[in-house]
């Protein structure tokens, strides 16, 4: 397009100039060095601005040894999703260990030995349920808990829902499978409320 367009106004540039200032400012992008036409000013300054903006940056070509990947979008924080907790400290567990936590390595429901699981390493977490591998106490049969070993025992954290407004397990139990032991969701520890199911 040239000057003799019809949108061309007395004293206004012909628009040919503004394809020159523009293509300058591509020549700035692509690591070329500015123009005469593009450094004295001659352009639009709104061209001028995004080169300077842009040329800050030093571009690699995508196939140099030193190009390094763009992220393709930044993921705020208050965009993430809410993680659940182990229940809170509270009832007859607000001594206890572990509670109020996001995967936590120990549980201790603050009573005796068997109610410890310690090295606990979870499989899964934020799901339904959440899965881990832990230490605990197992006491067999006829024994007393000063009788008890430590032996590998599957923790089970469940009831995932809101308690006291926030996102938590409201349920936690383990067991030994090796010993014959399965997930009971009828008996359980109420990280929620603090109590056990069923209560003694």
């Amino acid at each position: 397009m040239n000057s003799t367009d019809g949108n061309a106004r007395p004293g206004r540039r012909p628009r040919r100039v503004t394809f020159a200032a523009a293509a300058a400012a591509l020549a700035a992008l692509a690591g070329c060095s500015s123009s005469p036409a593009a450094s004295s000013g001659s352009g639009p300054t709104a061209i001028s601005s995004v080169s300077a903006t842009v040329s800050a940056e030093p571009i690699t070509p995508a196939g140099s040894p030193d190009a390094t990947p763009t992220p393709v979008a930044v993921v705020s924080s208050a965009a993430a999703a809410v993680v659940p907790t182990l229940g809170r400290p509270a009832g007859l567990f607000a001594n206890g260990k572990g509670f109020g936590q996001v995967r936590p390595a120990e549980v201790f429901n603050g009573g005796d030995p068997t109610g410890l699981v310690t090295h606990i390493v979870w499989s899964s977490w934020g799901g339904t349920q959440a899965t881990a591998a832990g230490t605990a106490e197992y006491v067999g049969p006829n024994q007393s808990v000063a009788q008890g070993t430590e032996q590998t025992a599957t923790v089970v954290a469940f009831n995932l829902g809101t308690c006291d407004g926030k996102l938590m397990y409201q349920a936690v139990e383990w067991y030994f499978p090796q010993h014959g032991q399965a997930f009971n969701p009828a008996m359980y520890e109420n990280v929620c409320t603090g109590s056990y199911v069923p209560g003694s």
